[in-house]
C-alpha cells in the first residue's frame, strides 16, 4: 500500500483560548532594580531622581514609565519606586518603574465634601504649608481649616505662610491659628529677591530644611513666587489676581518637586478652587486636636455631635474663658458646619 503524503491541510490542531502561548506566572524580581523617587508627572511619563543607598539623592534624573507589574496602581510625586532598564539619565532613554514602596503618608482631598473618590496629591511628605495671602484675595479661614485638618488626617505637620504682609494685619489670623499649635509665618513675597530681604522669607527657609513640605493654596496667592525665591532655578510663572473676581489665574498647571539648597524638597501644587474632605471621618476633626478629643471623650455624651452646647455637647464648659480652648473649638465646629452643609472651599 502507497505511503500517503501529508501537507498543512491535513493539520487539525486547535489553537488554546489563552493564546498559542501560555503566559508564565512567575514574575521577574528585579534584583538589580534601584531606588529612586518621583518628582513630576506629565501624561503618563515620569520624571524621577535616583536615590543612593542611603536613601540620600544621587543627582541622576530619568524619564521613565510604568511598567506591568504595578497595574493600576497609581503614582504620584514623592512616592519612593525601583526602577529598572536604562539608568544613565541621557537623552532619549526610558526606564521602567516596577515597584512602589510603602508610604509613610499621603497627602489627600476629594473635589467635595459629596465626592467619593479621592485623590492622592502628594506621598511620603512631612509637612504641609498653607499658603494664603492677607489681602488680594482675602484669606478663607474655612479653607484654612480644611487643609488642616487633611494635614493632621494624614500624620503631616502644618504650617500656615501669610503673603503679602504688606497689604493687610496677621494679628486675625495668628489669634486664630497659633493657640493650635500652628506655625504661622509672615513674609511679603512681592519682594522677591534674595531670601534675606525679608526676615520672613529667612524663617521660612529655616522651617522647611531637611524636610518634605507640600505648598498649597489658592491661585494668586503668591506660591509660585515663593518657589522663585526658595529654588531660583524653578523658574515658575507668575501671575496676577483678576480685579472683578478677586481669584487668580492657574499660572502653575501640575505639581512639581524642588530640591532646596539648604536641603530638604518643597512641592509647588498647582492653586486650588476647593478642598473636598469627603474621605475624612468626622470624628476626625476632634481627633486633630489631642486635648479637645481628651475633653470630648471624658465629659460629653456618648454619640455627641459637638455641634453646639444647645445641643448637649460640653465642649463649651471646658474651654471656659481659655483663649486657645476655644478657638479650637471653634475650628471645629467651623469644620463641621461646613462638611454638614457641603461647602467647598
Amino acid at each position: 500500500m502507497a505511503r500517503r503524503e501529508y501537507d498543512e491541510s491535513d493539520a487539525r490542531v486547535r489553537p488554546s483560548r489563552r493564546g498559542s502561548r501560555p503566559r508564565s506566572k512567575i514574575r521577574p524580581t528585579h534584583a538589580d532594580a534601584v531606588l529612586a523617587v518621583v518628582t513630576a508627572v506629565d501624561r503618563g511619563r515620569y520624571t524621577v531622581e535616583l536615590l543612593d543607598h542611603t536613601g540620600e539623592h544621587a543627582g541622576t534624573v530619568l524619564t521613565a514609565v510604568k511598567a506591568r507589574e504595578l497595574g493600576r496602581r497609581g503614582l504620584v510625586i514623592g512616592d519612593r519606586v525601583s526602577v529598572v532598564g536604562d539608568t544613565t539619565g541621557a537623552d532619549g532613554t526610558l526606564a521602567r518603574l516596577v515597584r512602589r514602596e510603602e508610604r509613610s503618608t499621603e497627602l489627600r482631598r476629594t473635589a467635595d465634601d459629596t465626592d467619593t473618590a479621592e485623590r492622592v496629591i502628594v506621598a511620603n511628605a512631612d509637612s504641609l504649608a498653607i499658603v494664603t495671602a492677607l489681602a488680594d484675595p482675602e484669606p478663607n479661614a474655612r479653607m484654612i481649616d480644611r487643609c488642616l485638618v487633611a494635614a493632621f488626617d494624614a500624620g503631616m505637620d502644618a504650617m500656615l505662610v501669610l503673603t503679602k504682609a504688606d497689604l493687610g494685619s496677621a494679628d486675625a489670623l495668628r489669634a486664630a491659628y497659633e493657640p493650635l499649635g500652628v506655625t504661622v509665618i509672615e513674609t511679603d513675597a512681592r519682594s522677591g529677591g534674595s531670601l534675606d530681604a525679608d526676615p520672613g522669607f529667612g524663617l521660612l527657609r529655616d522651617h522647611l530644611v531637611g524636610r518634605d513640605t507640600v505648598l498649597v493654596g489658592y491661585s494668586g496667592v503668591g506660591k509660585s513666587t515663593l518657589v522663585n525665591a526658595l529654588v531660583p532655578a524653578a523658574e515658575r510663572a507668575v501671575g496676577h489676581v483678576n480685579d472683578v473676581t478677586g481669584r487668580g489665574r492657574h499660572t502653575s498647571t501640575s505639581a512639581v518637586r524642588y530640591r532646596l539648597p539648604d536641603g530638604g524638597h518643597i512641592v509647588d501644587t498647582p492653586g486650588v478652587r476647593s478642598f473636598g474632605l469627603a474621605h475624612v471621618d468626622p470624628a476626625h476633626f476632634v481627633a486633630a486636636f489631642p486635648d479637645v478629643a481628651d475633653a470630648a471623650a471624658e465629659l460629653c455624651p456618648r454619640g455627641c455631635t459637638h455641634e453646639s452646647a444647645q445641643a448637649g455637647c460640653e465642649l463649651d464648659d471646658w474651654a471656659g474663658q481659655d483663649e486657645a480652648r476655644r478657638s479650637r473649638v471653634d475650628s471645629i465646629r467651623r469644620l463641621l458646619a461646613s462638611r454638614a452643609a457641603g461647602d467647598q472651599y
